[in-house]
């Protein structure tokens, strides 16, 4: 009984699906950060300089 529940258990694949996603979501943050830590002020000066031609 015991040995048919570990076995069905160990079959199951929803808890590999579930650390699938998880690791694919941490990589995706992962290059999110090193995106903005590398182009951030570039970003935030494009912006500035767009502001100051509008005036604002």
């Amino acid at each position: 009984m015991v040995n048919l529940r570990v076995r069905r258990l160990l079959r199951r694949e929803e808890g590999q699906d579930l650390a699938e996603y998880a690791l694919l979501f941490a990589l995706i943050a992962l290059v999110a950060v090193g995106a903005v830590t590398l182009l951030g002020n570039d970003v935030m000066t494009a912006f500035n300089n767009l502001a100051a031609a509008m005036g604002l």
